[in-house]
């Protein structure tokens, strides 16, 4: 609203307070890469879930049938809990979603720490992995809908800011405890992630439901209530409230039984749907799957290094980047020319990695190049890639099909991932093809047609309202117009407010005339 932008980020100190607690859900999906590829090139672990190997610097190896299972099952978990957030959200809450995800990540953790037989471990990196499509899509549904229009990109960024913290400590973590030869090599890594569900658990009993899905599902009070909690301006609550009221009665218009079919019946909630799932999907299609998953065993693999230290310097690195976004994210956060430029610098990061590795494969020299532009890439992808792409992919949707649709896009970018992650073996495992970093030739072009996607495609809604972006997706504006238009919405809910007042007046107005004639007679008396 207007009036919002006249208070400070200082102002909005409770609804960015609730926005942290929530953004720390995907601490779970990042640690999770931290540890998972650390896990792979440690004794303790490839002791009990591995198999001797002499030809392996670390004299153990694992099969690659094992590797791909172990990584690609979280995702595949995750794929499912996002592709449930639709009906889901049907009857259960942001909150209630993610409580059940806190819940889940629990018994999942408490299984693989308990298990030595890899069917258990299976098992609980498929639930683990449903918990964190929980986490992933339902902490950015919060988030999208809660946080005012200037400060969405900046919710965003917290949100990835945990996502690479996660990843940092489960990387370092793992570089401390590599050296042990038990199992406790990997079990201390493993119980940090008990931490981040009982923080949040707890923290989410002091903060609001989304005003948006409440007033969503009829609950106008309970709506009201949320927004006086969240925003400093009082007096703006009740147009706030009105501008999503009158959002949501436009879209329930266009409603018919099936939501899930709406997503791509009507001409215009197609064109959101697939613009939300190519964007989320760009973060699977530059590749960087093979960097968070795979990092350390292929730094191991191409004999470069520390590969422990070579992987904590890689997240390192995103962190920076990340934590770069808090401060440029809001006032400078154009998509489509952050994920344009990222898309392309990585993919040209790829291709030097690879034809380096092509012509002088095992060299200290070539090493130093591998580990140089790896850091460039995570730096590009953690500040210009990733929370653009979860920004845009979530306030694309319209309110009434967001659940689904993002839930569509965060599952079908999870399924990217677990593509990748499940055939890169074939290509970086010595036991394969044994490509190593020659695997970036595959990357490259995949990174040019992206941007070239996001050029073209992709709107840019910087600074708008949720119910703004949905009055220029029904205008049926192309991508090039949505930056200079003059939405109309905030002038219709005033006038509604203004129609409202009068009929107020207009209705007090004989009440008023019969008591002060009253009044006067009693004088006169």
């Amino acid at each position: 609203m207007a009036a919002q932008k006249e208070y400070g980020l200082a102002s909005h100190w409770k609804c960015m307070l609730a926005c942290c607690l929530v953004s720390m859900s995907p601490f779970q999906y990042g640690i999770d890469f931290g540890l998972i590829g650390g896990m792979q090139a440690m004794v303790g672990f490839l002791k009990i879930f591995g198999y001797v190997d002499p030809a392996s610097p670390v004299g153990y190896n694992i099969s690659t049938e094992v590797q791909q299972l172990i990584s690609s099952l979280m995702t595949l978990g995750a794929f499912v809990g996002s592709l449930a957030a639709g009906p889901m959200a049907t009857v259960l809450g942001r909150k209630s979603c993610l409580w059940l995800a806190c819940a889940l990540c629990v018994v999942s953790n408490g299984i693989m720490m308990g298990t030595t037989q890899l069917a258990g471990l299976y098992v609980g990196r498929l639930f683990i992995g449903l918990a964190n499509g929980f986490f992933m899509t339902f902490s950015q549904l919060y988030l999208q809908e809660v946080a005012p229009a200037r400060y969405r990109g900046l919710a965003l960024a917290c949100f990835q800011v945990w996502t690479s913290v996660g990843t940092l400590i489960g990387t370092v973590v793992d570089n401390f405890t590599s050296p042990i030869q038990s199992r406790a090599s990997y079990m201390i890594p493993l119980a940090l992630i008990y931490i981040v569900p009982v923080i949040l658990g707890v923290g989410m009993f002091f903060i609001p439901e989304s005003p948006r899905w409440l007033a969503q599902h009829g609950k106008i009070d309970k709506a009201r209530k949320a927004l006086y909690w969240l925003r400093p301006d009082k007096d703006g609550v009740e147009a706030e409230l009105a501008e999503i009221q009158l959002g949501i009665e436009a879209e329930q218009s266009t409603a018919s039984s099936s939501a899930i079919l709406d997503m791509f019946r009507n001409p215009v909630d197609r064109r959101r749907t697939m613009l939300s799932v190519a964007t989320v999907s760009v973060q699977a299609a530059c590749g960087v799957m093979f960097m968070l998953v795979y990092g350390t065993y292929f730094f191991e693999m191409a004999n470069v290094g520390n590969p422990f230290m070579n992987s904590c310097i890689l997240v390192a690195v995103g962190v920076v980047a990340i934590i770069g976004d808090l401060f440029i994210i809001a006032p400078y956060g154009r998509r489509r020319v952050f994920l344009t430029t990222g898309l392309i610098i990585c993919g040209f990061c790829q291709l030097i990695i690879a034809i380096v590795y092509t012509k002088n494969p095992g060299t200290v020299q070539t090493g130093q190049v591998i580990v140089a532009f790896s850091v460039i890439y995570i730096f590009v992808y953690n500040g210009a890639i990733c929370p653009f792409s979860w920004l845009s992919g979530g306030e694309l949707p319209s309110q009434r099909l967001r659940s689904y649709t993002f839930g569509l896009a965060a599952a079908v970018g999870f399924l990217g991932a677990w593509v990748c992650t499940f055939t890169a073996p074939y290509f970086i495992n010595p036991s394969a093809l044994n490509w190593g970093p020659k695997y970036g030739y595959i990357w490259f072009p995949s990174c040019l047609v992206s941007a070239a996607f996001i050029y073209f495609y992709l709107p840019e809604v910087k600074d708008r309202t949720l119910e703004e972006i949905d009055e220029m997706f029904e205008a049926k504006l192309p991508a090039r117009k949505f930056r200079g238009y003059k939405c109309m919405i905030k002038e219709m809910v005033n006038e509604k407010v203004a129609v409202e007042d009068r009929m107020v007046v207009a209705l007090e107005k004989p009440i008023m005339d019969a008591t002060v004639t009253a009044i006067e007679h009693v004088r006169g008396h």
